[in-house]
């Protein structure tokens, strides 16, 4: 596995110097030994006029490998300058979940070319699942199954194994169906090589099943098979006769396609699918943008509340001073208790029916944690601005209105925080996108408010 990026680039050098010099063979020989993710790493690093070149020297099961880890800009330039007998070479080493997922990413044209040399079987589970929703369980799926009867004995199944195992992307979980394909038990290889030949299926296998339907969303899937420890997730269809499997190596692929959109919603971007250097300014400008603008339209509600009360800082112009320190303090706030309840809501831990609990829980919180900001502000204000840097204008009055406003800011930051997320989800937005940047724009103009009306209280301005 390549870690380092100085071992990164002393194969690249490697690379390019055996390019140059056409030592195709000696190529060909540093790649063998590689795990595929890390060749699809190297022929991406070596650039697009090499990447066709260096792809043709791999024998045809680890090229089948390589191209599934590849990026699908550089599938898709592979696709377009392959003949017909590549591609089909290229198709019939892959499995059908990775074939999916490459139509899925592949333009209209490119995906015309790849069912045409198809083999029939593979364009019909093609078809199947491209049928189902983005997002759910169908379509990630494997159609590629290794399936046993309950009759059977170990002998008879291990001799099913080795007749057409070799052509499963996993064996190492078997499921046990009935004729119509409904699904009986599981089991595992280990627990037929602990048992007798003459043992029969139906003895051995676990009838505790736990599976998925192909309309269930494949997040939630991925959660499943992370909390059960299994390789593969059995799918179902609404007749509930098995048509799949998802295995653990899809379903990490999910979790972080899941994790990163979640972080650039939380950032204020919409999601993008590529990776960040190989993602062009331009497409970047757009994913980050529309947010920003909602944003800055947004802030000018601040910037009205600061208008309004102008004369007030006029008159008290250490007021000034603690505006930023307000706005941070309950942007930061806001943000903590949001990411809280967001990670708690995508490990289904909390729902919207726990808004109550949920809320009652950051409101203890929040008061803690705003009456030791606001003691610590206070002895701040009091030893470091008044007396250490000789502020007269920082008196005690002062003081009580930034730390009150502290106090409730925090609170309320807090609330805002951790509800707006589950009212989110209620009514079916992403709660990634109740986050960072929008609560800290709501939490700013709110406590600018508060700190005003306590201003006018306490110090009658």
């Amino acid at each position: 596995m390549i870690d380092y990026q100085e071992e990164l680039e002393l194969y690249l050098e490697q690379i390019r110097e055996m390019t140059q010099n056409k030592q195709y063979a000696q190529l060909r020989e540093l790649f063998l030994p590689m795990e595929p993710a890390d060749i699809a790493l190297l022929l991406e690093e070596a650039g697009e006029e090499a990447i066709s070149l260096l792809y043709r020297l791999l024998p045809k099961e680890l090229a089948a490998e390589v191209f599934v880890e590849l990026e699908s800009d550089s599938q898709e330039k592979l696709i377009n300058g392959f003949s017909n007998s590549e591609l089909k070479e290229v198709l019939d080493e892959l499995y059908l979940d990775d074939a999916a997922g490459i139509v899925e990413e592949m333009p209209a044209s490119v995906v015309i070319r790849i069912l045409d040399r198809a083999t029939p079987e593979m364009r019909k589970s093609l078809n199947e699942i491209l049928q189902y929703p983005e997002d759910s369980a169908g379509s990630i799926m494997n159609m590629e199954f290794l399936s046993l009867k309950k009759d059977m004995t170990v002998a008879d199944a291990f001799k099913r194994i080795r007749r057409i195992g070799g052509e499963m992307e996993t064996i190492n979980i078997l499921y046990v169906t009935d004729p119509t394909r409904h699904l009986l038990g599981v089991l595992s290889v280990r627990d037929l090589l602990l048992a007798d030949e003459e043992d029969l299926i139906e003895d051995i296998m676990d009838t505790n099943l736990v599976w998925a339907k192909t309309v269930d969303d494949k997040e939630e899937v991925a959660q499943a098979l992370s909390k059960y420890d299994f390789l593969a997730m059995p799918i179902v269809d609404k007749e509930d006769r098995l048509v799949g499997i998802v295995t653990v190596d899809d379903a990490m692929d999910v979790i972080e396609e899941a994790t990163t959109e979640d972080f650039e919603k939380m950032a204020a971007m919409l999601p993008s699918d590529k990776p960040y250097l190989r993602t062009r300014a331009f497409d970047t400008w757009k994913a980050r943008i529309p947010w920003l603008m909602i944003l800055m339209l947004s802030a000018t509600f601040t910037g009205m509340i600061l208008s309004h009360y102008e004369n007030a800082l006029a008159a008290c112009l250490v007021l000034n001073a603690y505006i930023p320190m307000l706005s941070g303090t309950g942007g930061n706030s806001g943000t903590q208790a949001s990411v809280a309840v967001i990670r708690a809501l995508s490990l289904d831990e909390v729902d919207f029916s726990d808004v109550l609990r949920v809320l009652w829980k950051e409101l203890r919180v929040g008061l803690l944690c705003g009456v030791c900001l606001a003691g610590a502000n206070f002895l701040k204000m009091m030893l470091v601005d008044r007396m250490l840097l000789g502020n007269s204008e920082v008196t005690i009055p002062v003081c009580l209105v930034v730390c009150l406003t502290v106090l409730l800011v925090v609170v309320l930051a807090k609330a805002i925080g951790c509800s707006l997320p589950l009212l989110a989800e209620k009514i079916g937005l992403d709660p990634a996108v109740m986050a960072s940047p929008f609560i800290s724009t709501l939490v700013d103009a709110t406590s600018l408010l508060i700190y005003f009306q306590f201003a006018s209280m306490l110090l009658g301005i």
